[in-house]
């Protein structure tokens, strides 16, 4: 299940001036076992190339290309975290013969070893149903008392009460199994989610704000008081919240989604606590992708997320 990335895969442009390095230039490929603890701010790219839990919600499958195609599209672009930032891409973890939930576990323990050499972990799905192992790591790696913030960018709950785990389970799974958790998800759309998962999130006391309210101030407001209550925060971004004009490689495209600039102003503000830990992005299907459009985007929502805990770090 697991897997070195290709080496072909971090290539660009290579310009004379040693201040136009791209990030191509500075991530190292290096397998789990080799990692060290850091001093400094670092950085650990993990892709999940995972389609299992979105064809399990009946979704179309394609995002276990997503990892490969945002790398791609990240190595070209400027490095602005400055050169003295270790990046490390540590590889993949591939779900094969349906095993989804064997995946979730090694991207768990995956996760878990990067936190505890002090990497933040930058996880490139696959299906939504990435954020499970994304969350079973973080767990590991602070213990079982500490209390974690779920926040998730995306237009639906994802707290499906089916028997079989999916790309539609994950908060219902944690909700239900870790009662140190808590759940915020911005960009809810009425549209995107039955009566029964509003319910769902009534019982769970999930905090949501809808796609139309999250630029207002009280948005904000809502995002220092949850980080407030917890000791850490894990963050998700499931890229079919994006509008489907910006976004059209996904499984399930959002015609009302939320405008990429107010994306990434959520996460600029998300990832500015001092207690997020981690970061992931999923949903991004480059088999229904145009002109490299979704890719391309969440390269771009990635390199802030990143430029942004260096500026928290150094603040």
């Amino acid at each position: 299940m697991y897997k070195l990335t290709d080496k072909d895969i971090w290539q660009g442009r290579i310009d004379a001036n040693n201040e136009s390095l791209r990030y191509h230039q500075a991530v190292q490929l290096k397998p789990i076992d080799s990692l060290t603890k850091q001093t400094t701010k670092a950085f650990s790219i993990i892709g999940f190339q995972s389609d299992e839990g979105v064809q399990r919600n009946q979704g179309r499958p394609g995002a276990a290309k997503g990892p490969r195609e945002i790398r791609k599209q990240l190595a070209t672009l400027p490095l602005t975290i400055g050169n003295d930032v270790p990046v490390v891409d540590i590889g993949n973890i591939r779900c094969l013969n349906n095993d989804l939930e064997g995946a979730q576990t090694l991207l768990g323990h995956t996760v878990a070893t990067t936190l505890k050499n002090n990497f933040h972990p930058i996880i490139l799905g696959g299906g939504h149903e990435t954020f499970y192992g994304h969350y079973l790591g973080v767990r590991e790696a602070v213990g079982e008392t500490d209390t974690i913030g779920l926040v998730n960018i995306d237009a639906h709950f994802d707290l499906r009460t089916d028997d079989t785990p999916s790309s539609g389970t994950m908060f219902q799974q944690i909700l239900s199994e870790d009662s140190k958790t808590s759940y915020l998800c911005l960009g809810i759309q009425e549209l995107g989610n039955t009566e029964a998962l509003f319910k769902e999130a009534e019982r769970h006391s999930c905090t949501y704000v809808y796609a139309e309210h999250v630029l207002n101030d009280q948005t904000f407001t809502l995002i220092d008081q949850f980080a407030k209550k917890h000791d850490h925060l894990i963050v998700t971004l499931c890229m079919d919240v994006v509008v489907s004009t910006a976004a059209p490689g996904v499984s399930a495209p959002a015609p009302f989604g939320l405008d990429p600039k107010t994306v990434r102003k959520l996460l600029r503000h998300i990832v500015s606590q001092p207690n997020t830990r981690s970061f992931d992005i999923s949903e991004v299907n480059p088999l229904l992708d145009q002109n490299l459009q979704t890719s391309r985007l969440a390269a771009y929502l990635v390199a802030d997320v990143m430029q942004t805990f260096v500026k928290q770090h150094n603040e």
